[in-house]
């Protein structure tokens, strides 16, 4: 007899979210299979209809998270102030922020913040490649210190319980980039 479709989706996400109930408290390393379905209420046999092991549930989690290109809005570079696109990264970074927060924390993965910048530098590359021209590889690092910092600065607003309006720091994350440090500081 086969399973219903919807009651099939329902029994993984149960697995998902005891995971990440589990997952927020603590490091993955000490999640067992027993506590993730004890938790959602299930055997381990049904763990193991959808996961492989814990580090699959964590995959699959991270990879549902991941934009792809298809899902990111195109960029156009209009004018000459225009920098990387903050407020992009904010919509998808609040969208998913119950899960960024943790997998960006310091309990989280480091490699997600790799999967989520790399996700993102191919349609930045085409987008600025259309107006500039650039030395690739030099581009490379400054994408890398641009979505390293754009990461950085979020999660450290969501950790702080979003001390200033998503606006305002909006704002002062392009004054930075388009004034440097020292400039804002000397303001």
């Amino acid at each position: 007899m086969k399973k219903k479709p919807e009651v099939t989706a329902q029994t993984k996400q149960n697995i998902i979210d005891a995971f990440w109930s589990l997952y927020c408290e603590k490091r993955i390393e000490k999640i067992t299979v027993k506590e993730i379905t004890l938790k959602a209420g299930y055997n381990r046999g049904t763990f193991y209809e959808y996961f492989t092991d814990i580090y699959d549930v964590l995959e699959q989690i991270e990879e549902s998270l991941i934009p792809t290109l298809d899902e990111l809005p195109p960029i156009s570079i209009g004018n000459e102030n225009m920098g990387i696109p903050i407020d992009m990264f904010m919509k998808l970074y609040e969208k998913n922020s119950k899960y960024y927060s943790v997998l960006l924390g310091d309990n989280g993965d480091p490699a997600f913040a790799s999967k989520l910048k790399n996700s993102t530098k191919p349609i930045l590359k085409q987008a600025f490649a259309e107006k500039y021209e650039v030395n690739q590889v030099e581009f490379d690092f400054i994408l890398e210190y641009v979505l390293s910092v754009m990461v950085g600065i979020m999660s450290y607003w969501f950790r702080h319980d979003k001390a200033m309006t998503a606006e305002d720091l909006i704002a002062l994350m392009q004054d930075l980039m388009e004034n440097g440090v020292m400039e804002h500081l000397s303001k």
